[in-house]
């Protein structure tokens, strides 16, 4: 194969100005515009190599090629979100031309434009609350248990600082939700990461998305840092302001309506 597609990383309103000249997506390719029907679909060049159907399903199972290409993705698209309200597509949206992407802009133009008027001005905070475990108290850490009496009590002891810990997160977490919940304009509550798949520290208890306004994003996150408190079992984190990947299919399903998605298949 020695063909080219066109990669397709997110779908605008007209732009104002150019995209950034040092701007580099998927492959070090530079990024171009193809305009259609008072849309844009800001698209890369590669090579037909990776992203044909058959080798393109191969490089899904190869964890680096699909980190590098996930990280080339979204730097586009955070490179868009400075500059305008993107509607991300998924990774890997590829078709055989740019007359394919002028297909897909014109199939799908109703619900591209419905999507990009709702979301306009509105960008994406993510907020996680997770129970960590405290550490031990010196006394109880230091000296071996003097008899099974003793070795039964500290258990107790252990089992119970951890239920407290929990029920304090659950209580922060929900109190934290609920004032963000009432600051933005929708909400997204994803399933609670895997630690094993994220490998990320303590037992996640709130993987939420917000849609604030943009001018409303500061009052946003100074209230996440006046309620995430700074008990050492609970962790709130923080992150953002992301294109609204969350909220970018919803009720518009604009993501439904593009062909030639992640699967592999091209158009």
């Amino acid at each position: 194969m020695s063909g080219e597609l066109r990669y397709v990383y997110a779908v605008t309103a007209p732009l104002a100005g150019p995209l950034p000249a040092q701007l580099r997506g998927v492959g070090g390719a530079a990024p171009y515009t193809v305009e259609h029907a008072g849309l844009v679909a800001v698209t890369g060049v590669v090579p037909e190599a990776d992203f044909a159907e058959e080798p393109l399903r191969a490089h899904l199972e190869d964890l680096r090629w699909l980190e590098e290409t996930a990280r080339a993705h979204q730097g586009v698209v955070d490179a868009l979100t400075a500059l305008t309200c993107p509607l991300p597509l998924r990774l890997a949206t590829v078709y055989l031309d740019d007359d394919g992407v002028r297909r897909a802009l014109e199939e799908g133009r109703e619900e591209f434009a419905a999507t990009l008027e709702r979301l306009e001005g509105r960008v994406e905070w993510g907020v996680k609350v997770y129970a960590q475990r405290r550490a031990p108290e010196p006394a109880a850490a230091g000296a071996a248990p003097s008899s099974g009496r003793d070795f039964l009590r500290r258990r107790k002891q252990e089992v119970t600082a951890r239920e407290n810990a929990l029920e304090e997160a659950e209580e922060l977490g929900r109190t934290l939700h609920a004032a963000l919940a009432a600051q933005a304009e929708d909400v997204r509550v994803h399933p609670a990461q895997n630690p094993q798949l994220s490998q990320a520290p303590g037992q996640n208890l709130l993987n939420a998305a917000y849609l604030v306004p943009r001018e409303r994003s500061e009052e946003f996150v100074e209230r996440v840092e006046q309620l995430g408190g700074h008990d050492p079992a609970v962790r709130v984190e923080l992150t953002g302001p992301w294109a609204p990947y969350s909220f970018a299919s919803g009720q518009a399903g604009a993501e439904a309506n593009v062909e030639g998605r992640h699967d592999g298949a091209v158009r």
